[in-house]
């Protein structure tokens, strides 16, 4: 799944434009280097999301191309 998309679907980031644009601007940092929307997001892989006063390390467990209100968290896991 793309970055943009997963970003939007486990609701990290509201929008998959406003993730697109936080690719694009070097924002959204994937195991240590800048990644753009179109990575291709793994299990076990790191995001971290530099949007606003502090940055949101997470770690990607599950992959899905659907997912509710009550099972988008369930898609990744808050390190820090």
């Amino acid at each position: 799944m793309r970055l943009d998309k997963y970003l939007k679907t486990t609701r990290l980031i509201k929008r998959r434009t406003v993730a697109n644009e936080a690719c694009d601007a070097g924002r959204i940092i994937v195991n240590g280097k800048p990644a753009r929307a179109s990575y291709d997001v793994k299990e076990g892989d790191i995001v971290e999301i530099c949007l606003g006063q502090k940055p949101l390390k997470v770690k990607v467990a599950k992959v899905s191309e659907y997912a509710t209100k009550d099972t988008a968290s369930e898609g990744y896991e808050v390190i820090e």
